[in-house]
C-alpha cells in the first residue's frame, strides 16, 4: 500500500495495489496490519455507502462531533468524485484549509480524513458511488456542516453546472459563523 502526506498534517492519501488479469483486477481496499505498519491505527466501525444519481452533486461539508467524532477512509466504488477535507481544529496552523483529490472506480485511491476535518465531494460522473468506513458510529445530535462554498475556505470544485444539495447542505453556516468543537493538540 503506498501512503501520501498530504498538505493537512493527518489527512493521507493511499493507493492499494491492484492485481489485475484478463478478468479484471483484486485489491485489498483495507487492512489492520498494513495500515499498522503505516502508523493507521484507527478502529473502524461502520461502513456507509452512498449513490449520488447527477453529475455536480455535492454532500459536504459534513463532521460529527465528540464525543462521536469520526475518521472517514474514502473510496470510490463507481464513477468519480472530487474528494475534499478541510481542517476545522481551533488553533491549528492549517485551520481552514482544504486539500482535493480526485478518486475514482479506475484510480482506486483512497483519503483518510482524521477526526478535526470537514469532509465532503462533488460527483464528477453520474450514478457515482462513494464508500467509507467510519470510526465511531453515526450519531444525530453531533451530526453538523459547513458551507460547501464558503468564500473564506474557497474550495475549488470544478462543477459544470450548479451544485446539487440536500436542504441541510444548503442551509450550513459559513465556517465564520461556526464554533468548531475541535481543537488542535499540537504535532504528532
Amino acid at each position: 500500500m503506498k501512503v501520501t502526506k498530504t498538505a493537512l498534517p493527518g489527512v493521507l492519501l493511499l493507493e492499494p495495489p491492484r492485481f489485475g488479469d484478463t478478468r479484471g483486477f483484486f485489491s485489498e481496499s483495507w487492512n489492520r496490519k498494513t495500515l499498522a505498519a503505516h502508523g493507521i491505527e484507527i478502529d473502524f466501525v461502520q461502513d456507509n455507502h452512498s449513490l449520488s444519481a447527477q453529475t455536480d452533486t455535492v454532500r459536504g461539508l459534513h463532521f460529527q462531533s465528540p464525543p462521536h467524532a469520526q475518521a472517514k477512509l474514502v473510496r470510490c466504488g463507481r464513477g468519480r468524485l472530487f474528494d475534499v477535507a478541510v481542517d476545522i481544529r481551533k488553533g491549528s496552523p492549517t485551520y481552514g484549509q482544504w486539500v482535493g483529490y480526485e478518486l475514482s472506480f479506475e484510480n482506486g485511491l483512497q483519503l483518510l480524513v482524521p477526526e478535526g476535518f470537514l469532509h465532503g465531494f462533488a460527483t464528477r460522473d453520474p450514478d457515482t458511488e462513494i464508500v467509507y468506513k467510519c470510526s465511531d458510529y453515526y450519531a444525530p445530535d453531533c451530526d453538523g456542516a459547513v458551507r460547501f462554498d464558503d468564500p473564506d475556505i474557497g474550495i475549488d470544485w470544478n462543477l459544470s453546472g450548479d451544485a446539487v444539495l440536500s436542504d441541510k447542505d444548503a442551509a450550513a453556516p459559513l465556517l465564520a459563523n461556526f464554533d468548531s468543537p475541535f481543537t488542535w493538540e499540537g504535532p504528532k
